[in-house]
């Protein structure tokens, strides 16, 4: 994404507020992000068709002596959703941080909407939470993205976004 032009990081910053836009609910927000993440010890790719930027992702600085790096984010213009982007994007990501030498990739998908649309939503994960894991629901949720690129769950962080809205945490060995 550094060779992107100006015009093409603000498609960026719609994307990123058309499509995650209870964490960058304006253009300034995600404007902010894209330039915080745009340094050397990240990776950010994005989809490009013609001039447009139709999609992008990125795996931050590795952490634990190089081992694990965290996919954040990854946004997909909602007109071409479902047909293989994101799927493109994350591979690529993870490509890059096994090139790196990375062992684990991780990511967190806040399950933060006031309907909520987990199974985890609106639950009491303090009582039982094997089980809830067990029968986890994705919904409507990015979620079911996630599980379908071979993500497990490996955590959750109960009220993370505000009483039943949890933070679930995603891992994969690469």
């Amino acid at each position: 994404m550094s060779k992107l032009d100006e015009a093409q990081l603000n498609q960026a910053a719609e994307i990123l507020t058309n499509t995650l836009n209870i964490g960058y609910p304006t253009f300034k927000d995600a404007m902010e992000e894209i330039e915080e993440l745009l340094v050397p010890e990240n990776t950010l790719l994005a989809a490009v068709a013609g001039d447009e930027v139709i999609g992008w992702g990125g795996i931050l600085a590795p952490g634990y002596d190089g081992n694990v790096f965290g996919l954040h984010p990854l946004a997909v213009r909602e007109d071409r959703q479902g047909k293989g982007i994101g799927r493109t994007i994350v591979e690529a990501l993870e490509e890059e941080a096994k090139r790196q030498g990375g062992l684990t990739i991780w990511l967190g998908a806040d399950d933060e909407s006031e309907e909520g649309e987990t199974s985890l939503a609106d639950a009491d994960l303090y009582d039982d939470l094997p089980s809830k894991l067990a029968e986890f629901n994705p919904g409507t949720h990015q979620a079911g993205f996630y599980l379908k690129m071979g993500y497990k769950i490996i955590g959750v962080l109960p009220d993370a976004n505000g009483r039943g809205r949890p933070d679930i945490f995603f891992g994969k060995r690469l």
